[in-house]
């Protein structure tokens, strides 16, 4: 196609004449331009943009297409495609309420409508596996049927219009036709659907005219005549004349004119409707169809009459008003216009407010709790307004600085879905914390805000049981679930600092100034200060706090997950190490309260939230109740508990052990009784390590001993580490076993320990050193 599209010549620096013209399917001339021939381009993706080279590789190609980036080792032989770069170009996105998790589709740039979870049950997250190519060509604005997510509706490029069924996978075209003497139809390249808030099964789609359907497509009728100033393209000015019909005109593969861009429908009054046009203008209804409301934009004080609509979007809670974001970038101008009226469109204001200079506008979205509370996708990002326009926010939290061209909620969820036009789509998991954002409660030092409920589940296995990429490389592209279990949004006013960090920070404001001696007394009590610490306790529905979870102690907004489950059983031998993690809760209502602690002082910040844990599915077969399950992971816990303190005991008698034998050996008046002594007690040591590890000669050349505690343990661990089913009969009988098994080995223990005990008296009264237990 033409130069609009592709423009980019490459030279080869291998061999000479050798030019690289890019296109739908590259040109190559090996001539220096007299002739030219197609690159090979088996299994790659069309559409080529950009292309480059290695110096040390004749046989290297690098290459950029509206399907992501491919390399070829043997000069077009044969393509590698990089699955792993997430770059997908999506002009419009939709969300449907899939239970227990919902899908996203997002119609992209000659890549097809796409459609895949928000997440998923594995432990991997989300694969490329888990997304499917709904409908083919460019994809451009999908849609969902709230309450039914087996509808989605997809299209192609200029209003092709398709309904796909998602149980079957059939594609049917919808998209309303012209009737006979009628002129033909001009669907923008991004035609606006929008499914009503008053009837799922209801639908609008716009051409130059907009159409109403009630029965899902089947059936349409056209609501208006033209909406748009029907000009005649090739007639107006271009580089400020109007220019000859000799001229290179190319409009192949290039949207349309004087098309409708843009659809709203009141969700507090069906018969009041809103479009929006490519051409300057703004029409409204307010009967449905029958007569319509002219709006030009020349007509809006500081509105460009030659604005593109990008969005309207009727306001959820009062019915007179609306919110329009233009844009008017074509004609050079890049100023972000948006602007709202609460009088359907008879008077407007701006709301533009902050936001910066040269920041196209491209989505606006409405919380449906908070009325004002909006969200603003723009050419650099996410900004948000918790005043209904009055200022804007920029959202961070790692957010790329990227054309938003998209911005959708789930609100079962509370999410905010984000399609970008090159780095694919980001999910603003639970944003209900900025419902409730105000300069009172930024003021106070902390506020721990309501979290949403929390799913009780085993992730699934899939590439392995915890590796996110199972051994499938480097390069296989996985997208990280949201946090498992309860997730908490968390505000501090300032940076929680030690007394050290305040003097540390005080310093560095002094420059280059002399900086004073704190003093001796100042270091010591430095020194000797605990730690800064913010942590969460949660407590059942008993009020018995049963986890704490540390957080991050930084000011500003804060996110910390708790996994649902208990702390480790295992006893702490060390300043570190590995501890195995504690089991799942039982399902309930819980309850999360934050803390800080400054130097030994405990202070509660903002209030207790409350929460359920709910089981997420149910299994194939019968299973224990939740309670019965817990109960026995309890009982474990306690069984293991008690095992790993006699492990960890045991640990520290060797250490005594050897310091026995060099105090015996160094007290000179040792008797033959305390040479007895040492190895009487050395050989119960061996008997009690072979009881609870097996027979170390046969250990030693991988030879099966009898059932060990540990391997009874091991037993049941295996059994409840990844299932919810509940103990079987075997289950509780080995934890019996190893039970009976422990308390025999704690005796055993005991008297260990009573016997090295007399031991170092002996060795003391016969006036050997002292030795530490």
């Amino acid at each position: 196609t033409g130069p609009h599209y592709y423009q980019e010549l490459y030279a080869s620096p291998h061999a000479f004449d050798r030019l690289y013209l890019m296109d739908v399917r590259v040109q190559v001339s090996d001539d220096g331009g007299k002739n030219f021939r197609r690159l090979k381009e088996e299994h790659k993706h069309s559409d080529n943009h950009a292309l480059a080279f290695r110096k040390d590789d004749p046989d290297y190609l690098l290459i950029g297409t509206d399907g992501g980036v491919y390399e070829s080792f043997d000069l077009a032989e044969n393509w590698r495609f990089m699955a792993n770069l997430p770059l997908t170009q999506f002009y419009k996105i939709a969300v449907d309420d899939s239970e227990p998790f919902y899908n996203v589709y997002g119609g992209t740039q000659d890549n097809s409508t796409e459609g895949g979870p928000s997440r998923t049950d594995r432990v991997q997250g989300i694969e490329n596996g888990d997304w499917q190519v709904v409908l083919n060509w460019d994809g451009h604005q999908p849609a969902t049927e709230p309450g039914n997510p087996a509808i989605v509706y997809g299209q192609r490029q200029e209003g092709t219009l398709s309904r796909i069924d998602m149980t079957t996978g059939e594609v049917i075209d919808i998209q309303p036709q012209s009737g006979a003497n009628e002129p033909y139809e001009r669907f923008n390249w991004d035609a606006p659907i929008l499914v009503s808030s008053h009837q799922p099964s209801r639908i609008y789609f716009a051409s130059q005219r907009l159409w109403r359907s009630d029965d899902r497509g089947d059936n349409w009728q056209a609501l208006s005549a033209d909406l748009t100033k029907n000009e005649e393209r090739f007639a107006l000015p271009i580089m400020g004349r109007q220019q000859s019909w000799d001229n290179p005109w190319d409009v192949l593969a290039m949207s349309n004119y004087n098309t409708i861009t843009s659809i709203a429908e009141s969700p507090k009054n069906e018969n009041l409707l809103y479009i929006g046009t490519d051409d300057g203008r703004i029409q409204v209804t307010e009967d449905g169809g029958s007569n319509w409301r002219r709006i030009d934009l020349s007509s809006i004080n500081g509105i460009p009459a030659t604005a593109y609509v990008n969005d309207i979007k009727a306001d959820l809670f009062e019915e007179q008003t609306v919110f329009v974001a233009l844009d008017n970038h074509k004609y050079g101008d890049y100023a972000p216009y948006l602007i709202k009226s609460t009088d359907a469109g008879r008077t407007w204001q701006s709301i533009s407010a902050n936001l910066p200079e040269r920041t196209l506008l491209w989505r606006i979205v409405q919380d449906h709790e908070q009325a004002n509370l909006l969200f603003l996708g723009t050419e650099f990002g996410v900004y948000c307004s918790i005043d209904g326009g009055g200022a804007w926010h920029q959202l961070g939290g790692g957010f790329p600085t990227i054309s938003v061209r998209d911005l959708a909620i789930q609100r079962r969820e509370n999410d905010l879905v984000a399609g970008t036009f090159g780095r694919s789509i980001y999910v603003l998991d639970d944003y209900q914390a900025l419902r409730t954002v105000s300069e009172e409660q930024l003021a106070e030092d902390g506020t721990l805000f309501p979290t949403r409920d929390a799913w009780w589940y085993i992730p699934r296995s899939h590439l392995g049981f915890d590796e996110p990429k199972g051994d499938q490389g480097a390069a296989y592209f996985t997208s990280k679930n949201p946090d498992f279990g309860a997730v908490f949004t968390y505000f501090l006013k300032d940076d929680i600092e030690s007394a050290k960090a305040q003097r540390q920070a005080a310093e560095k404001e002094l420059g280059d100034a002399d900086i004073p001696f704190p003093g001796w007394d100042v270091v010591a009590q430095e020194e000797q200060e605990q730690g800064v610490q913010v942590y969460l306790e949660i407590r059942n529905e008993a009020g018995d706090a049963i986890r704490r979870v540390n957080a991050p102690a930084g000011k500003g907004f804060n996110r910390i997950a708790w996994d649902l489950r208990h702390p480790s059983p295992d006893a702490i031998t060390g300043d570190s190490g590995w501890q195995r993690a504690g089991m799942l809760v039982v399902p309930g209502t819980y309850s999360g309260t934050l803390y800080r602690v400054v130097d030994g002082e405990t202070q509660q910040l903002g209030d207790t939230q409350s929460f359920s844990v709910k089981p997420l599915r149910s299994g194939a077969l019968p299973a224990a109740s939740p309670a019965t399950v817990a109960t026995f992971w309890q009982k474990f816990e306690q069984t293991y508990a008690a095992f790993s303190q006699i492990g960890a005991e045991m640990e520290d008698s060797e250490g005594l052990l050897k310091r026995l034998e060099m105090a015996v050996a160094q007290t000179t008046g040792a008797s033959a009784a305390l040479n007895e002594q040492l190895a009487a007690l050395q050989k119960e040591g061996y008997r009690i390590d072979e009881m609870v590890s097996g027979n170390p000669a046969k250990l030693q050349v991988g030879e099966k001993t009898n059932p060990t505690i540990f391997d009874r343990l091991f037993a049941v661990m295996r059994g409840i580490d990844n299932s919810t089913y509940g103990p079987t009969s075997m289950h509780k009988q080995t934890l019996a076993l190893a039970q009976e098994q422990i308390a025999g080995l704690r005796v055993d223990v005991d008297n260990w320990n009573k016997q090295a005990r007399a031991l170092r008296s002996a060795i003391q009264a016969a006036g050997g050193p002292w030795v530490k237990l």
